[in-house]
Order: C-alpha cells, then sequence, then structure tokens
C-alpha cells in the first residue's frame, strides 16, 4: 500500500511537471478565442453571433486536422523511451506529408462553409459574417497543423516548455492584432469581426515559425537533426501514424462536432441565443484547457512507461492522470455555479445575451466532471495507442446518446437551448462512463500481462 502510494505521488508529480507548461499553453490557445469573442462582443449580438457560427465550422476541421497528428506524442513517447532516436526523427519528418494533405483537405472544407451554413438555415443577418469569417481562418490551417506536429514531437520527448513560450507570443500577437483590426487604430484598416480572424492567421504563421526556430537552435533537440535532410514518403510510417491518429481524429470529431453542430442549431434560433452559446462555451472551454493539458501530459507519461517495458507503472500512471483531470474541473464546476453571472457579464453589456448566457454556464456546471474524466481517460488510453474502441464509444455516446437528445428536445420540441446543453450533459456523461470503463479492462491487461511475464 505504501509502495503504491509513493507512486501515486511520483505519477502526479511527473504529470503536473510535464502539465503545467501544457496548461498555459492551452489556456493561451483558448485565451485568442476568449479575445476574439470579448472584443467582437463589443460590436454587436450580431456580429458576435457570426464569429460563433464561423469558429464552430473552424473547429471541425481544426479538431480532425490536430486529432490525426496527436498520433505523434504516443508514438514518439514510446520510441523515447525505448532509446530510439532515429524513430523520434523518423515520426516528424514523416508528420509534414500529413500536414501537407491535411492542408489540402480541411482549407477546401472551410471554402464549403457557405453551403453547411446554409443547410442549418443560420440566420440571414448572421451568414454572410459567418462564411467571410470561416474563409479567412482557413489560411492559417496549414501553420497550425504544422505547429502542432512540430509541438507533440517535442511533447513526446517530455520537453513542454517551449510549446508555452511560443504560444504566449501568439496569443499577444492576437490580442494586439483584434485591437488593431477590428477597431482600425493606428491607421489600420476597420475590419471588423474579421479583423479577428485576420489576427489569428497572423498569429498562426508566427507562432509555426518560432517553434522551428527553437527546435533548429535547442541543443537538447539538434541531436534529432529533425531539419537535417528531406524524406519521402515512407508509407509503413505514415500506415502507422495513422493508424493511430484517425480514430484520435474522429474521438475528437465526434465530441467537438456535436458542439460544432449545437453552435449551428442554436444558430437559427436567433442573435440572441447563439451569441449566449458562445459565450457559455467559450468560458467552459477555457476551463476545459486545463484537463486537456493534464490530458497530454498523462499520455507523454504513460507513454514513457511503456516504451521502458513498465507497464504496471504504465496502469498506476493513467488513473493518476485521470484522478487529476476530475479534481480539477470538480472545482471549475463550483466556480460556475457561484459566479456564474458575474461571468457572463465579462462577455457583454446586452441584458438578455446576458441572462440566457448565466443559465447556460449553470448547465456547463453539471458537465464540468464528466468532462474531465473523459479527457483524463482519453489521455490515458492514448498512451497505450489504444484508439479505435474510444472512437466507437465517443460516437455512440455523442451521436447516438446526445445529438438526439440535443435535436428532439431543443430543437423539433421547441423547447429552448437549456434541452441542447442537456443533450451535451448526456452525451459527456456516457463517455466519461465508457471510456473509464475500458482505461480500466486495457490497463489491467496489460498489468496480467506484466505479472505472467
Amino acid at each position: 500500500m505504501s509502495s503504491s502510494s509513493a507512486q501515486i505521488k511520483s505519477d502526479a508529480r511527473t504529470i503536473l511537471r510535464l502539465g503545467w507548461p501544457l496548461i498555459a499553453n492551452n489556456l493561451a490557445n483558448a485565451g485568442m478565442t476568449f479575445a476574439d469573442t470579448v472584443m467582437a462582443g463589443q460590436l454587436g449580438a450580431r456580429e458576435l453571433a457570426g464569429l460563433a457560427v464561423g469558429v464552430s465550422y473552424y473547429n471541425l476541421c481544426f479538431f480532425f486536422g490536430v486529432g490525426v497528428l496527436m498520433a505523434l506524442s504516443p508514438s514518439v513517447a514510446h520510441a523515447f523511451g525505448a532509446n530510439d532516436d532515429a524513430g523520434v526523427a523518423r515520426y516528424f519528418r514523416q508528420s509534414w506529408w500529413i500536414v501537407l494533405g491535411l492542408s489540402v483537405c480541411m482549407i477546401a472544407a472551410m471554402w464549403q462553409s457557405e453551403l453547411v451554413f446554409a443547410a442549418f438555415e443560420i440566420d440571414a443577418d448572421v451568414l454572410p459574417i459567418a462564411v467571410a469569417y470561416a474563409e479567412t481562418l482557413s489560411f492559417g490551417l496549414p501553420a497550425f497543423f504544422g505547429f502542432f506536429a512540430l509541438r507533440f514531437t517535442i511533447e513526446g520527448l517530455g520537453i513542454t516548455r517551449p510549446t508555452m513560450y511560443v504560444s504566449f507570443l501568439g496569443l499577444a500577437i492576437n490580442v494586439l492584432g483584434n485591437w488593431l483590426l477590428i477597431y482600425g487604430h493606428w491607421g489600420m484598416p476597420k475590419l471588423g469581426v474579421i479583423g479577428c480572424a485576420v489576427a489569428t492567421v497572423a498569429s498562426e504563421w508566427i507562432t509555426l515559425f518560432a517553434m522551428i526556430a527553437y527546435a533548429a537552435r535547442n541543443p537538447a533537440l539538434r541531436a534529432y537533426a529533425f531539419f537535417q535532410h528531406f524524406e519521402l514518403p515512407n508509407i509503413d510510417v505514415l500506415r502507422q501514424l495513422l493508424r493511430i491518429g484517425v480514430p484520435i481524429a474522429f474521438s475528437l470529431l465526434s465530441e467537438g462536432g456535436l458542439f460544432v453542430v449545437a453552435a449551428l442549431l442554436l444558430g437559427s434560433m436567433g442573435a440572441t441565443t447563439t451569441s449566449a452559446h458562445q459565450i457559455a462555451l467559450n468560458y467552459a472551454s477555457l476551463m476545459f484547457m486545463i484537463p486537456l493539458a493534464l490530458h497530454s501530459a498523462t499520455t507523454i507519461h504513460v507513454g514513457h512507461a511503456l516504451g521502458r517495458h513498465d507497464r504496471a507503472a504504465a496502469r498506476i500512471a493513467g488513473w493518476t492522470g485521470i484522478a487529476l483531470c476530475g479534481i480539477i474541473m470538480s472545482i471549475s464546476a463550483i466556480l460556475l455555479v457561484l459566479l456564474n453571472t458575474r461571468i457572463a457579464s465579462m462577455y457583454t453589456n446586452d441584458g438578455a445575451v446576458r441572462d440566457l448566457a448565466a443559465t447556460l454556464l449553470l448547465m456547463a456546471a453539471i458537465f464540468q466532471v464528466s468532462d474531465g474524466l473523459q479527457v483524463g481517460a482519453g489521455g490515458a488510453l492514448r498512451g497505450f495507442k489504444d484508439t479505435t474502441v474510444p472512437m466507437a464509444i465517443t460516437l455512440f455516446a455523442y451521436w447516438l446518446v446526445g445529438f438526439p437528445v440535443a435535436y428532439i428536445l431543443g430543437v423539433r420540441q421547441a423547447m429552448g437551448p437549456v434541452y441542447v446543453w442537456l443533450g451535451l450533459i448526456l452525451g459527456l456523461s456516457v463517455a466519461a462512463l465508457l471510456l473509464n470503463l475500458r482505461y480500466r479492462i486495457v490497463a489491467n491487461r496489460a498489468a496480467m500481462v506484466t505479472s505472467v511475464g
């Protein structure tokens, strides 16, 4: 018992050490959307609604691309744990071919946004803003995917601080760009909401080049010679990465897609409802960045243990990461219950939008713990490179449980946005339960193999 307790404490310290720079990084990334929402919110409900719809569709493409690239973290972590430096470099160089393919496909998808929005009957006043916002954001996707390929590779090595520094640089550029381009300060053009998108694209390209410069100059990374030579596509390596990454992408798309579709469904209910949803979702997403970072740290820590063939240690590390995520989100839920009205007031002066947003923030408080437990379990499973069954679980939880409730009650029965959010709560809760059960099976099976060996 004493040995197990010591192991848990050690794992918690390691996950927090790996995770705190990622928490700062994720908060910086979420801070971009927070800044866009707050600064665009001052323009009015119509502009904020256009941003909400446009960024929701962008997130679909973003979730899929980043999900595929997430295969790099466990793959590199396993190679690092096994002291396979050549394998680390090979994974990174091959990932650029994935970045290229994702960029072409996702940009093409972004330029079909008008057809998608029309299918969801987005309010005619909001539609042109949403389309222009989505199309402008598409120009940053190659940079963002390239950044994440390098980020996940470096994180797989257990090096997490550079990501934090570069992301804060991106946040500073984004906020300054918003101030200049939304309102037309210092002689810059006054672009309104579209200025948010232009600032975001600029920050994405600058952060990519900053990350490349760091990787090329850092002594700890120089041994891997990431940029020393060009590699043609290696079908075996690409197949290995895609076998892990594509299920992760569909898992992220299942969860993120449910929230995106919820935003699109609410987009047909008018600017006030859409704006309130964006406020509640933006704050909930901001808090979600903390367990999401611990999710990544858990994947890395579990992957390193498995690379050393220490499956019993990997099992305990996974459960420790899940527990940390659950604790963090329990604290977040309490804060939302106590401060929901004050939080809503930070975003808007519109009374109707503020009151509805405060109600939706209470709904967000309900799913916080489930959200933490499901993302923690997802990170632990990815450390084991177990991604196919979790994909099936998320598809079931979000689209066969969550979406029908949200659509039937919220839209077809016209019971309003609160019932759309009820669907989100049920989907996340079922996912949390099933993913944790899956981790128990996978981890226990691994521990049994170790004990038999």
